[in-house]
Parts: structure tokens; sequence; C-alpha cells
């Protein structure tokens, strides 16, 4: 580990060296690119620095420990040494964290897609407490949320909605929430008080660059319709609403709004996550085979969470994690869950990164 660490700290110092250099500073994809990289390293660094500099202290303490005759210095250096002495595993279990290679999607932006999937009109009211879930959560994040398709269901929530989560890390919070989610409750549309079980689905897409996808014009048919409103003077009379087939996969995207010239941006943004998407679902499902994670496979068919309202429970699978706070949680108070599935995943790869298999 150390050896690693020293590795790090060397590359960092080498990128201070660099942000310094004028040809980096004029070339902009130069300059970005390592300024990232130094920023993506600088905890790490921090932290080894400070391992280094306790553990420095410490051995000095120690030394002036065996060299101290007084009764009051003795005591004096013994209370340094009790002080600097636990710092030091807490650290090398933080530097350990910090080594665990970093998702490279976990700064970006988030495509989320929410489905009402079993359980008809209860599974599509499900599905739009779901996007209020997750508008709520990101409201408390800072985040901004920009919808992008709707298909609203007759009896509320939506049979599906996508919408984009713009907002730093918004992915590595995110990322999660991948999977099928149930809910057993008595709906609304249900006069014998039974209880139901719904489900919905959530897909959880990294918003991806330019840069990252290239989409040849010929691969695309782009088609103009007219978008249903909801009446009167929402009625749409002209062709605004867009729909953009990428033909070599079949994966559509459609935007339908009052601008053409935004439904055609919003609609080719959405294809491209989509595409990108696809590209990344078939590698996940090549690496799941190699090592499971300890927050499942990613798969979107997964069930990973049951919100129970009679008991105001929630229960994630994939862990094991139970928190009779629904009522919160749906609420946005997404945290806990969050907080303890990061961990769960950082642990996995820990031990993975220990025994060679990362």
């Amino acid at each position: 580990m150390f050896d690693q660490l020293e590795i790090v700290e060397q590359r960092y110092e080498q990128l201070n060296e660099l942000l310094s250099d004028p040809d980096i500073v004029s070339d902009t994809d130069k300059l970005r690119e390592y300024s990232k990289e130094q920023a993506d390293l600088q905890e790490t660094v921090a932290v080894f620095r400070e391992y280094k500099d306790v553990k420095q202290q410490l051995e000095e303490a120690l030394e002036m420990m065996s060299d101290a005759s007084d009764a009051d210095e003795q005591e004096m250096i013994k209370e340094e040494i009790n002080t600097l002495k636990p710092q030091i595993p807490e650290l090398e279990e933080k530097m350990k964290f910090l080594l665990i290679p970093k998702d490279p999607m976990d700064d970006k932006n988030v495509v989320m897609e929410i489905r009402g999937a079993a359980g008809g009109d209860e599974a599509n009211i499900f599905a739009g407490d779901l996007f209020r879930m997750y508008s709520r959560f990101s409201e408390e994040q800072g985040w901004k949320i920009e919808v992008m398709e709707t298909n609203e269901a007759d009896h509320g929530g939506f049979k599906e909605i996508s919408f984009t989560i713009i907002g730093k890390g918004a992915y590595s919070k995110l990322k999660f929430e991948n999977g099928a989610h149930r809910v057993q409750r008595i709906p609304t549309t249900e006069s014998g008080g039974r209880i139901h079980t719904s489900t919905a689905t959530v897909a959880v897409l990294p918003e991806v660059e330019d840069v990252e996808i290239e989409i040849r014009q010929e691969d695309l048919r782009i088609e103009t319709y007219r978008s249903s409103g909801s009446g009167g003077q929402h009625v749409n009379t002209t062709d605004s609403a867009v729909r953009i087939t990428h033909i070599p996969t079949g994966i559509v995207a459609t935007s339908s709004e009052k601008s053409q010239i935004k439904n055609r941006e919003k609609a080719l943004k959405l294809l491209k996550t989509r595409v990108f998407d696809a590209k990344l679902q078939e590698e996940q499902a090549k690496y799941s085979e190699q090592r499971k994670s300890a927050v499942g496979t990613g798969d979107r068919s997964e069930r990973i969470r049951t919100y129970n309202y009679p008991q105001n429970r929630v229960t994630d699978h994939r862990i094991g994690l139970t928190i009779q706070k629904l009522d919160q949680i749906v609420e946005g108070k997404l945290s806990e869950i969050i907080d303890a599935l990061t961990i769960a995943e950082q642990t996995s790869k820990l031990e993975a990164l220990n025994d060679g298999t990362l």
C-alpha cells in the first residue's frame, strides 16, 4: 500500500509542475485533464502526508520518552503518545479506501428513467411517487432537474418518465438506485382494503459528452410529429415533437416541448446517453460474471428494494438493510440508505483489491 501511495504522491508533484508549464496552460484540453487528475489525487496525498507527519511525531515522542527523567515531562509526553497512537490505524484505514479505483462516471450528471412495471395503475402511481422522492432528494443536494420525456398514466403517476439530474457527484449517489423497486400498500383505487404488491423500474444512466461517444448522422432517423396536449389552448398545432431512432441499435428518444429546436437537442442528448448506456451495460454484464458486487449486479430486472407502507418500512435487499422510516424516505431523505450502500460497495472493492481480483 505504501509503495502505491509514494507513486501517487510523486504523480501529484509531477502534476503541480505540469500545471505551471506555459505549454500546458495554453492547451485547454491538457489543462482540464491534468487539473482533474490532480483534484482526484489531492485527498489521498493530503491523508498520506498527514499519516507520515503523525508517524514522525509519534516516533519522536517515543524517543523523547526513553530519554526523559523528569516525572512531569514523562506524563506530558505520555499524553501526546496516547493522542497520536490511535490516529495511525485510523489514517491507514482511510488511505486504504482512498486507494480504491474511483468510478470514472461518479462526477457525472444523471439521466434517470422510471417506468411503472407489474401492478397496472398502482405501478404507475408508484412510479410517480419515486419521481417525487428523487426530486426532493435532488433539491436537498442542490441539484437541478430537467424533465426530458413523460408518458402520464390515466389514474395518476407515469407509465414512464425520463429526466436529467444536473449536479456534481449525482451519479456517485444515485447509481445504486438502478433496479426494480417494489411497493406494498393498499392502493387508492382498491375499495376492499387489501394490500397489493406493485413494482416500478429505475434506470440510472451517466450523462455522456460528445467526446465520449460518436454517433454518425447517417445512423439516425429523425421524425417530427404533433405532440398531444391537455386540450384547449394547450393542444399543439404544429409538428414540434421530435423522435430520433438510432438505426443500428433500434434505440429511440423523443422530446415534445413547444420548441422543435430544443426538442431535437434534448432527444439527441438522450439518445446518445441511451446508446452509451447500452454499451456500458454489456461491459457491466461481463464484469458481473467475474465478480458479483456487494450491491448487486447492476441488472435492471434485479429487485433491489421494498417499500412497505403498512409497517412504515423500507428494506434494501442487496445489503439486508431495513429502516422503519418509510415516511421520511419517500420525502427524499435517502442519505442513510445511500451512505450504507456506498460503504458496502467500498468494502467489497477493498476486499477485491486485497485479494487481487480488482
